[in-house]
Protein backbone atom coordinates (compact mmCIF):
# COMPACT_ATOMS: atom_id res chain seq x y z
CA UNK A 1 0.00 0.00 0.00
CA UNK A 2 1.48 3.34 -0.91
CA UNK A 3 1.12 6.50 1.16
CA UNK A 4 0.97 10.03 -0.08
CA UNK A 5 3.41 11.66 0.53
CA UNK A 6 3.20 14.61 3.70
CA UNK A 7 2.79 18.06 2.45
CA UNK A 8 5.18 20.37 4.94
CA UNK A 9 2.15 21.46 6.49
CA UNK A 10 1.76 17.87 8.20
CA UNK A 11 2.20 17.85 11.55
CA UNK A 12 4.05 14.44 11.08
CA UNK A 13 6.15 14.93 8.44
CA UNK A 14 9.71 14.92 9.03
CA UNK A 15 11.39 18.36 9.95
CA UNK A 16 13.88 19.63 7.83
CA UNK A 17 17.62 18.78 9.01
CA UNK A 18 18.83 21.00 11.34
CA UNK A 19 22.77 21.17 11.97
CA UNK A 20 22.38 22.42 15.60
CA UNK A 21 20.57 19.03 16.33
CA UNK A 22 23.32 16.19 14.85
CA UNK A 23 24.80 15.57 18.00
CA UNK A 24 24.08 12.72 19.78
CA UNK A 25 24.25 10.62 23.29
CA UNK A 26 27.47 12.51 25.38
CA UNK A 27 28.10 14.85 23.07
CA UNK A 28 24.92 16.23 22.97
CA UNK A 29 24.61 16.01 26.97
CA UNK A 30 28.09 18.03 27.13
CA UNK A 31 26.79 20.73 24.38
CA UNK A 32 23.15 21.11 26.20
CA UNK A 33 25.26 21.69 29.43
CA UNK A 34 27.36 24.26 27.99
CA UNK A 35 24.39 25.74 26.44
CA UNK A 36 22.52 26.17 29.85
CA UNK A 37 25.31 27.21 31.98
CA UNK A 38 25.63 30.09 28.91
CA UNK A 39 21.56 30.47 29.77
CA UNK A 40 22.55 30.91 33.63
CA UNK A 41 25.28 33.20 32.99
CA UNK A 42 23.20 35.71 30.26
CA UNK A 43 19.82 35.61 33.21
CA UNK A 44 22.87 36.48 35.71
CA UNK A 45 24.21 39.63 33.31
CA UNK A 46 21.02 40.50 32.19
CA UNK A 47 17.91 40.29 34.04
CA UNK A 48 17.72 42.07 37.82
CA UNK A 49 14.58 40.03 38.57
CA UNK A 50 16.58 36.63 37.99
CA UNK A 51 19.66 37.76 39.93
CA UNK A 52 16.80 39.26 42.78
CA UNK A 53 14.83 36.16 43.24
CA UNK A 54 18.47 34.08 42.49
CA UNK A 55 19.33 36.25 46.13
CA UNK A 56 16.29 34.73 47.58
CA UNK A 57 17.36 31.65 46.59
CA UNK A 58 20.60 31.73 48.08
CA UNK A 59 19.19 32.71 51.40
CA UNK A 60 15.95 30.11 51.24
CA UNK A 61 17.39 26.86 50.29
CA UNK A 62 19.80 26.43 52.83
CA UNK A 63 17.57 27.13 55.16
CA UNK A 64 15.28 24.88 53.56
CA UNK A 65 17.81 22.54 53.98
CA UNK A 66 18.24 23.11 57.98
CA UNK A 67 14.49 24.17 58.95
CA UNK A 68 13.20 20.43 60.74
CA UNK A 69 10.28 19.69 58.67
CA UNK A 70 9.31 15.98 57.31
CA UNK A 71 11.32 15.03 54.10
CA UNK A 72 7.91 16.06 51.69
CA UNK A 73 7.75 19.43 53.27
CA UNK A 74 11.63 19.99 52.59
CA UNK A 75 10.53 19.24 48.87
CA UNK A 76 7.86 21.53 48.96
CA UNK A 77 9.61 24.16 50.57
CA UNK A 78 12.98 23.72 48.23
CA UNK A 79 10.67 23.07 44.82
CA UNK A 80 8.53 26.03 45.14
CA UNK A 81 12.03 28.05 45.60
CA UNK A 82 13.49 26.50 42.09
CA UNK A 83 9.99 26.72 40.29
CA UNK A 84 10.81 30.69 40.95
CA UNK A 85 14.00 30.07 39.14
CA UNK A 86 12.12 28.29 36.66
CA UNK A 87 9.48 30.44 35.64
CA UNK A 88 11.41 34.04 35.79
CA UNK A 89 14.13 32.30 33.44
CA UNK A 90 10.79 30.86 30.75
CA UNK A 91 9.70 34.36 31.27
CA UNK A 92 12.83 36.36 30.64
CA UNK A 93 13.24 34.10 27.29
CA UNK A 94 9.76 35.20 26.65
CA UNK A 95 10.57 38.29 26.57
CA UNK A 96 14.16 37.74 24.68
CA UNK A 97 12.34 36.10 21.76
CA UNK A 98 9.37 38.90 21.80
CA UNK A 99 12.04 41.71 21.84
CA UNK A 100 13.99 39.65 18.84
CA UNK A 101 10.67 39.73 16.89
CA UNK A 102 10.44 43.46 17.41
CA UNK A 103 10.61 46.69 19.47
CA UNK A 104 8.32 48.38 18.18
CA UNK A 105 5.07 48.19 20.99
CA UNK A 106 2.54 46.12 19.85
CA UNK A 107 -0.30 44.78 21.82
CA UNK A 108 0.34 40.95 21.31
CA UNK A 109 4.08 41.38 23.03
CA UNK A 110 2.31 43.74 25.44
CA UNK A 111 0.18 40.76 26.58
CA UNK A 112 2.98 37.72 26.01
CA UNK A 113 4.83 39.73 28.26
CA UNK A 114 2.31 40.32 31.05
CA UNK A 115 1.26 36.77 30.72
CA UNK A 116 5.02 35.44 31.63
CA UNK A 117 5.14 37.98 34.64
CA UNK A 118 1.75 37.11 35.94
CA UNK A 119 3.37 33.19 35.78
CA UNK A 120 6.05 34.36 38.13
CA UNK A 121 3.72 36.26 40.47
CA UNK A 122 2.18 32.94 40.53
CA UNK A 123 5.17 31.50 41.05
CA UNK A 124 5.64 34.09 43.88
CA UNK A 125 3.01 33.59 45.58
CA UNK A 126 2.90 29.55 45.31
CA UNK A 127 6.83 30.18 47.35
CA UNK A 128 5.38 32.44 49.93
CA UNK A 129 2.29 30.34 50.44
CA UNK A 130 4.49 27.02 50.99
CA UNK A 131 6.81 28.38 53.17
CA UNK A 132 3.86 30.38 55.52
CA UNK A 133 1.98 26.65 55.40
CA UNK A 134 5.37 24.82 56.66
CA UNK A 135 7.61 27.26 58.04
CA UNK A 136 5.26 30.10 59.27
CA UNK A 137 3.85 27.32 62.75
CA UNK A 138 7.74 26.43 63.12
CA UNK A 139 8.09 30.29 63.57
CA UNK A 140 5.24 30.91 65.68
CA UNK A 141 5.83 27.77 68.01
CA UNK A 142 9.79 29.54 68.11
CA UNK A 143 8.92 33.04 69.38
CA UNK A 144 6.39 31.89 71.97
CA UNK A 145 9.40 29.67 73.48
CA UNK A 146 11.42 33.26 73.61
CA UNK A 147 9.06 35.00 75.10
Amino acid sequence: MQHEPLSPDDPLAPLPFNPYKSNRGLTRAWHAMKNSLAGFRVAIREESAFRQELTLAAILLPCGLLVPVEPVGRVLLLGSVLLVLIVELLNSSVEAAIDRISLERHELSRRAKDLGSAAVMVALGMCLMTWGLIVGPLVVRWVKAWF
